[in-house]
């Protein structure tokens, strides 16, 4: 069972779950502090909390006025602005704090980047001991101690057998140049320039990278089915779904007459984010690894979003025990500023100077939070936090789900969970009854958001950090807001 804030007890469908104590430093570091940073165990406010006279630094906010003017000046193409009408004003562990003195839950993550949640103490320190030691902000791609620091931590974590002989191409701040970076490179290193993806896919907004993912509007790159069991392409699931998935891509690879020559490069996600939270069977990853490898086919893992502990293992291919020869990384290993990175094997570091470049992959400051991020991740072994905890709420939602018919499938790993919703009668993907319990969640103070093929999958991505009593509070707000919602779209 787990005790939900409320005192309600939710079945996990199994044996009593014993609780997970999380590291004390990662305790004092959840809750936004009154004045200061408080030692005092974290506090889960309470739904629709409020605090008076709350505003920002400058004095009193006026949300309604921020949020129209968003409205009027941003582009159209404003994501979460749109289902989140929030105006932040203060952060910390979990919590959010709204400019209308609104407290939230943070199952956003910064879709994933806050691996410590918001304003951790080690990554305040980090920023402010390069900001006062007066060493440059801006350097290109010139050395410093704060990125020497910073990559030998990296490769400290790297899988060994990758760390042993890697480079390191530091990338526009985003995660998607460091996937375009890594096709390039591929590309560059092989003289091919085919690729293969997979259905489902996300690897970012840039072009070459929207060509990978699997909303591409023209198809130049080579799809292959991507297993699941829920909606399995083969329409069996389990592990003969991947088994027939592993099958058909390797009769392709082989086939003359397949259309798909000898490719630069294989890039999957060890965990699908966006593609609604599908955990690639360890098995059928393996396979992945012996075929591309016995073909000469670099194998691309992209790890924006899985790594650095959110699956339960500091890299999400760490559960498959694969070695990729291209790493693409982004997301939580700037602690929680614009860092992103490929790290590959050096027989493929064929670029002539200048091949990849640009001006801000110099961030210091991400370098200095990355570092400091990383190194908590590690030292208070945070990944293996991920995994029980995450293991919980993972039965804790299943079990949810035996009462609730709408509820189609509840899956992921370590702390990047998903739940999909359905028409009980068709078994159809529900987007709309899941765009309502993202909005009942919202009002009980709870920050998700949706994923999947059809905007149906429930995405929850808490910060590393999270503890007992949280996991709780989101899960009993969760549980409120889907049969609100279900009758809510009645």
């Amino acid at each position: 069972m787990f005790e939900t804030q409320s005192g309600r007890a939710i079945s996990a469908g199994g044996p009593t779950l014993v609780a997970v104590t999380e590291p004390a430093a990662a305790a004092a570091a959840t809750e936004i502090p009154p004045q200061a940073p408080s030692p005092a165990a974290p506090q889960v406010p309470p739904q629709g909390h409020r605090v008076p006279g709350t505003g920002g630094p400058g004095g009193s906010v006026v949300p309604e006025g921020i949020l129209r003017r968003q409205a009027q000046r941003e582009s159209a193409a404003r994501t979460y602005a749109r289902s989140l009408p929030i105006v932040p004003v203060r952060a910390r562990g979990l919590t959010i704090e709204g400019a209308d003195g609104r407290r939230y839950l943070d199952c956003l993550s910064g879709a994933g980047t806050l691996a410590l949640g918001h304003n951790h103490p080690v990554v305040l320190e980090a920023i402010r001991g390069v900001l006062d030691s007066g060493a440059p902000l801006h350097v290109l791609d010139l050395a410093t101690p704060v990125k020497d620091a910073f990559t030998t931590e990296l490769f400290a974590n790297l899988p060994p057998a990758l760390a042993a002989d890697a480079r390191i191409q530091f990338c526009g701040p985003a995660g998607t140049d460091a996937v375009e970076a890594a096709l390039k490179l591929v590309r560059t290193a092989t003289g091919r320039p085919g690729l293969l993806a997979f259905t489902g896919a996300y690897h970012g907004m840039t072009a070459g990278a929207l060509d990978a993912s699997g909303g591409a509007p023209e198809v130049r790159v080579t799809r292959l089915p991507y297993p699941q069991d829920l909606r399995c392409p083969f329409g069996v699931g389990g592990p003969e779904g991947a088994e027939l998935s592993a099958r058909w891509t390797e009769n392709l690879l082989d086939d003359p007459k397949g259309g798909v020559p000898a490719p630069a490069g294989m890039i999957v996600e060890p965990v699908q984010g966006e593609g609604g939270v599908l955990p690639a069977p360890d098995g059928w990853l393996r396979r992945m690894r012996e075929m591309t490898a016995a073909r000469g086919i670099p194998l691309i893992a992209d790890e924006v979003q899985t790594g650095v502990g959110r699956t339960g293992a500091f890299w999400g291919v760490d559960h498959a025990g694969v070695v990729p020869d291209v790493m693409v990384l982004s997301k939580a290993i700037g602690g929680s500023l614009p860092l992103a990175v490929i790290v590959y094997r050096a027989d493929l570091d064929v670029w002539t100077p200048g091949a990849h470049a640009g001006t801000f992959r110099g961030n210091q400051l991400a370098m200095a939070a990355g570092t400091a991020t990383l190194a908590f991740v590690r030292e208070n072994r945070l990944a293996e936090r991920a995994a029980a905890l995450g293991e919980r709420m993972l039965a804790a939602l299943q079990g949810l789900a035996c009462g609730q018919p709408c509820i189609g499938d509840v899956r992921g790993r370590g702390l990047m969970i998903g739940v999909e919703l359905v028409d009980p009668d068709t078994g159809a993907a529900a987007p709309a009854l899941a765009a309502a319990v993202r909005q009942e969640c919202l009002d009980r103070g709870l920050i998700v958001e949706l994923g999947g093929r059809h905007g149906a999958v429930v995405r929850l991505l808490p910060p590393l950090t999270l503890t007992d009593e949280q996991a709780a509070a989101v899960l009993d707000r969760l549980a409120d807001a889907i049969p609100a919602a279900v009758r809510r779209t009645r």
